[in-house]
């Protein structure tokens, strides 16, 4: 029998690797190009992993460690994910570039080696190993995203998609809680298409509020990296209508989103 949480490391490893290769080759003037986050590089984009993989080793092997850099973020929140970003930034690539490979890699190993049931701090609610790993697979998806985007490369999507959507449709009562907002607590049943034309489901079958559409979309809405106007995702009631508006897969403050590209 496969080991999920086998399984889930390699995706992530794999993901990783994808959005590697996107940069490997790239001489400076390609890691200097903009991306879609405004004010962000190629470089900067890398760096953000680099900080965030970084934080996550911490918060599974150090927790004091990380309960310190956790206190000087929150005193700051809103720049202490470009601060990090930007101390990474000006690094030249090829450091950069190891920093990344290093720290990525020392993760995966603290993660296989976790403790089952263990749970660790992060900003949001503390995590699973699993958990964490799913986390830094949707953020390295995100931000891999920014960087096709600033490349002019279309990724194909595939099935570690699956990742990004639960913790999508997972983090919906957050979405609403880091705005200030009570969350409903009507059921909405989400129907996904995955990108072999599989059908992803989440929530009761006979929930009255719907949200239905391309896996690959809602996932760029759940990662604001698209406006839901450019969107094929739908929403059958008022609070699935609303959820759309707000979605957000990551911890911390609510992000500007994209502009709509559709006029």
């Amino acid at each position: 029998m496969s080991d999920p949480a086998a399984l889930l490391l390699g995706d992530l490893r794999e993901e990783s690797e994808e959005v590697d290769r996107l940069v490997a080759e790239l001489d400076d003037t390609g890691w200097s190009l903009p991306t879609p986050a405004a004010g962000w590089s190629v470089a900067h984009q890398v760096a953000h992993l680099t900080w965030t993989d970084t934080a996550a080793l911490l918060a599974v092997t150090d927790e004091a460690g990380f309960a310190e850099q956790a206190a000087r973020a929150l005193a700051a929140p809103d720049s202490f994910v470009d601060e990090g970003a930007e101390a990474g930034a000006v690094l030249p690539p090829v450091r950069l570039l190891a920093r990344w490979r290093e720290g990525r890699e020392q993760l995966l190993r603290a993660l296989r080696a976790a403790p089952p049931g263990a749970r660790f701090p992060w900003y949001g609610p503390p995590m699973s190993a699993p958990s964490m790993a799913t986390a830094r697979l949707m953020e390295t998806w995100a931000h891999g995203q920014d960087i096709a985007d600033a490349l002019g490369v279309r990724r194909e999507p595939t099935a570690r998609l699956r990742h990004v959507a639960w913790i999508g449709v997972r983090a919906r009562d957050y979405a609403y809680l880091v705005r200030g907002e009570q969350p409903p607590t009507a059921p909405i049943r989400v129907e996904l298409t995955g990108p072999g034309g599989e059908l992803w489901t989440y929530g009761p079958e006979g929930a009255e509020q719907r949200v239905t559409g391309p896996a690959l979309d809602f996932c760029l809405l759940a990662t604001q990296r698209a406006h839901r106007a450019d969107l094929a995702v739908r929403a059958e009631g008022p609070d699935a209508d609303r959820w759309l508006d707000i979605a957000q897969a990551f911890a911390g403050p609510a992000g500007p989103g994209r502009a709509a590209k559709k006029g």
